[in-house]
C-alpha cells in the first residue's frame, strides 16, 4: 500500500501527475462519449469551469504555470495498449464489447483539444471548445487538477510529521464511516468521488478501504483507471450534460420540450438493464415525470441528484405506481451530497419499497474538513459544464435553484416550457 504522506512530502511531478490516464475519468463519461460519437458527432460545444464557492480564490492559491503544466500533460496522454484491451474486452454491466470498434478506434487515436486559460481577478477562466466528443472528456480531469492543486498548495507548507498525522486522521475518519455503514442491512454503495477528490492516490486508498471494510456491499467505482487496476466494476450511466446540449440545439419550444426524451430514446437503443437509469432533474423532476412517455416507466430506475432526496424518491414511487409499475422492482440511486447520516436515513426510509443504491462522492474521497487549523483542505463546489452548443447557451434548472445555470432569459423560458413551479433552495456544499 502506498505511503501517501511520504509520497506527498517527497513529491516528484513525473511520479505523481494529477491525471495519469485518459481513463482516469468517470465511466459515465465514456458511455456518454460513445453515444455522442454515434448520434451528435458534429455538434460543437464550449465547456467552462464554474467555481460555485466564490470565497475560494483559486487564482491566488494555484500557480498558473503549474496549472498549465498539468493541463499540458493531460493533452499528451493517449490510451495505453492495456487500457484499450480492457475497454474492448471487459464485461461491463453484464455486456461484452460495451464499446463499439469504431468508437474505440477513434478513442485510441484521441488527444484532448486545446484549452483556454486566463486569470480573472482571484479566479481562473478555463474553457474548452471544439467537437463535442472530444471536448466533453476534459470535464473530469480538469476538475481533478483544480481540486488537487488547491490541496497541494496547502500540503506543500506542511512538514513530514504533520503530513503523517494529517493522513492518519483522514484515514481514521474514512474507516469510522465505513464501520458505521457496516450496520446497514443489504447496503449497495459505490464510489462516485473522482471529480472532486483530494487526489488520485487518496481516491485509490478510499476504494481499497471500501473493498476491505464493506465487502460485497461495495459495488464498484466510477473511476475507470481504478476499476481496471483493482479489478472492480466500473459504475455509471449518464449525466445532465446530454439533455443540456440536446435542449440547446432545439429549434423551437416544442423541440425543447421533447429534447430530454430524445436523449433517452437514443440511450434506449444502445443500453439495457441497469444502464437504463433516468436522471430526471435537469429541467425539474416533476415536469419531466408528468410528461414522460410510458416506455420510460419500464426502465430500471432513477438517479436522484438534486433537491430533497426523499421528496424526489417519493415522487418517483408515485409515478411508477401511476404508470402500472411495481416500485419494489425499481432502483433508486441517491448521489447528491451524501455522507453517513444521510445514507443511513434514506436507506431506512426506502429499503423494501425500492432497490436502494448510493453513489458516494466528495465526502468519501475528499473529507478533510477541520483537519487543518484554517480548514483550507475542506472540499468546495467546483463544476465544469457545457455552456454552449453550436453557439447557443445551455441551461440547467435542477430541483435546487441554487444549482441553476444559464442566461436569465433562457432560464425563464425553460421554466415556462418545462412547467417548473416553486422550488425550495438548498445550500450547495459540494
Amino acid at each position: 500500500m502506498v505511503d501517501i504522506a511520504a509520497r506527498v512530502y517527497n513529491h516528484k511531478w513525473k511520479i505523481d501527475p494529477i491525471v495519469r490516464s485518459l481513463i482516469d475519468t468517470d465511466f459515465y463519461k465514456l458511455l456518454m462519449c460513445q453515444s455522442v460519437f454515434r448520434n451528435r458527432p458534429d455538434t460543437r460545444v464550449k465547456f467552462s469551469l464554474i467555481n460555485r464557492s466564490k470565497h475560494i480564490p483559486l487564482a491566488k492559491l494555484i500557480d498558473e504555470g503549474e496549472l498549465r503544466e498539468q493541463l499540458d500533460h493531460i493533452r499528451s496522454l493517449s490510451l495505453s495498449r492495456g487500457e484499450s484491451t480492457w475497454l474492448r474486452g471487459n464485461t461491463f454491466y453484464g455486456k461484452r464489447q460495451m464499446f463499439r470498434p469504431d468508437f474505440m478506434e477513434w478513442f485510441e487515436h484521441l488527444r484532448l483539444p486545446p484549452y483556454f486559460l486566463e486569470r480573472k481577478g482571484d479566479q481562473y477562466e478555463l474553457t474548452f471548445e471544439g467537437p463535442w466528443p472530444e471536448v466533453m472528456l476534459w470535464e473530469i480531469p480538469a476538475l481533478a487538477v483544480l481540486m488537487e492543486l488547491r490541496g497541494r498548495a496547502v500540503l506543500n507548507q506542511m512538514g513530514k510529521f504533520e503530513l503523517q498525522v494529517l493522513y492518519a486522521r483522514a484515514m481514521t475518519r474514512v474507516w469510522e464511516k465505513i464501520e458505521a455503514l457496516r450496520g446497514i442491512p443489504d447496503l449497495s454503495i459505490a464510489d462516485f468521488g473522482t471529480r472532486r477528490r483530494h487526489s488520485y492516490l487518496w481516491q485509490d486508498w478510499c476504494v481499497q478501504a471500501m473493498q476491505e471494510g464493506l465487502g460485497t456491499a461495495f459495488t464498484g467505482t466510477s473511476n475507470c483507471k481504478i476499476a481496471m487496476n483493482r479489478e472492480l466494476e466500473a459504475i455509471g450511466t449518464n449525466a445532465h450534460e446530454l439533455p443540456m446540449v440536446y435542449a440547446a440545439l432545439a429549434e423551437n419550444d416544442a423541440d425543447l420540450a421533447q429534447a430530454p426524451y430524445d436523449v433517452l430514446s437514443d440511450w434506449h437503443e444502445e443500453h439495457e438493464g441497469n444502464l437504463r437509469i433516468i436522471l430526471p432533474d435537469t429541467f425539474g423532476t416533476t415536469g419531466f415525470l408528468k410528461k414522460a412517455p410510458d416506455w420510460l416507466a419500464g426502465w430500471t430506475g432513477i438517479r436522484v441528484d438534486s433537491g430533497d432526496p426523499a421528496t424526489a424518491a417519493e415522487e418517483a414511487i408515485t409515478w411508477w405506481r401511476a404508470r402500472g409499475e411495481d416500485p419494489r422492482s425499481k432502483r433508486v440511486i441517491f448521489s447528491d451530497g451524501l455522507d453517513v447520516d444521510k445514507i443511513r436515513s434514506l436507506h431506512q426510509q426506502f429499503s423494501g419499497r425500492v432497490h436502494v443504491s448510493f453513489g458516494w462522492g466528495t465526502l468519501l474521497t475528499n473529507d478533510f474538513r477541520n483537519l487543518v487549523p484554517d480548514d483550507s483542505l475542506a472540499p468546495f463546489s467546483l463544476v465544469c459544464k457545457a455552456v454552449e452548443a453550436n453557439g447557443r447557451p445551455t441551461v440547467k434548472l435542477s430541483d435546487n435553484p441554487n444549482k441553476a445555470m444559464g442566461p436569465l432569459s433562457e432560464i425563464d423560458r425553460y421554466k415556462r416550457v418545462f412547467d417548473v413551479g416553486h422550488q425550495t433552495a438548498q445550500e450547495v456544499l459540494v
